[in-house]
């Protein structure tokens, strides 16, 4: 199949895209690596009048460091931060779940920000920013505004932008003193979508644990870490509390056995790491 016919227009400054977007938001979508919206044109689930390319917006091209945090521009490819020499040491997190992203070809075109955009509850990257507590900048031609990642994503392919809105900026915090970082999913092929992935940031006091393909979007909770021995039962009772439901992949009740079982080892990596630091 393919797309239904459109108008493409090459972004060469932030200010092109915001104005367009102005003029016809409701018509336009926006293209950075284009890996989930080709598939959408093709499939004519996406029938915009115009499609805004920023993939070679220089503008938006970049990954820095600013009060804390990792700040990344929408038409930096996940390649791109991938290989990026510092990333190890600033975003562990990052460092170990970029890899499960589906293969090398498509990193090489996808972008971070695009996928945070897109808002699959199976992707990597989206469960990153909840587990991290991260943020996304959004700009319009009148204002611009900063929301946090539970605010942003709201559902499957759901999220709080405004259709005159770009999302220039995805925003993750650098590893905390102390903490310890760890992601693992599970699939039924490396490279395909998470049945469930877990992410988890140790800290001194706290454990955060993201857990991804099972509801609608990244879902985070907070324990105390001095309470680790019933971390089992706290899983447990989160297996049931997502709602898990069958389909064609697998089981609702294998779902929740993989949120025990991954999320248990998943957590046990991350504290063995921050014990490391701390001794």
């Amino acid at each position: 199949m393919k797309p239904h016919a459109f108008e493409y227009r090459r972004v060469e400054k932030v200010s092109e895209a915001l104005q367009w977007l102005r003029e016809d938001g409701e018509n336009a979508r926006i293209l950075a690596g284009g890996q989930s919206l080709v598939i959408l044109l093709n499939m004519r689930l996406a029938q915009p009048a115009r499609l805004l390319d920023i993939s070679r917006c220089a503008e938006l091209n970049y990954l820095r460091q600013e009060k804390g945090m990792l700040c990344i521009g929408a038409s930096t490819t996940q390649a791109q931060l991938q290989y990026w020499p510092d990333l190890p040491r600033t975003v562990p997190l990052l460092a170990e779940a970029i890899p499960f992203i589906s293969h090398y070809q498509i990193r090489n075109r996808g972008t971070v920000v695009g996928s945070i955009a897109h808002a699959d509850p199976s992707a990597e990257l989206p469960l990153c920013l909840a587990t991290l507590c991260g943020r996304v900048v959004l700009r319009s031609h009148k204002k611009s505004r900063v929301l946090d990642a539970a605010q942003f994503q709201q559902g499957m392919l759901t999220t709080a932008k405004e259709t005159d809105e770009l999302l220039t900026e995805v925003r993750f915090p650098v590893a905390g003193e102390g903490h310890g970082y760890a992601f693992d999913e599970f699939a039924l092929r490396r490279g395909d979508f998470a049945i469930v992935a877990c992410a988890v940031d140790v800290g001194p006091e706290k454990v955060r644990l993201g857990i991804g393909g099972v509801a609608d979007k990244p879902m985070v909770v907070e324990w105390e870490r001095r309470d680790s021995a019933s971390f089992g039962q706290k899983l447990n009772d989160l297996a049931w509390q997502l709602d898990a439901q069958d389909d064609q992949h697998a089981s609702a009740a294998y779902r929740r056995h993989l949120v025990r079982e991954l999320g248990q080892s998943t957590i046990d990596t991350a504290l063995s790491r921050c014990a490391k630091k701390e001794d």
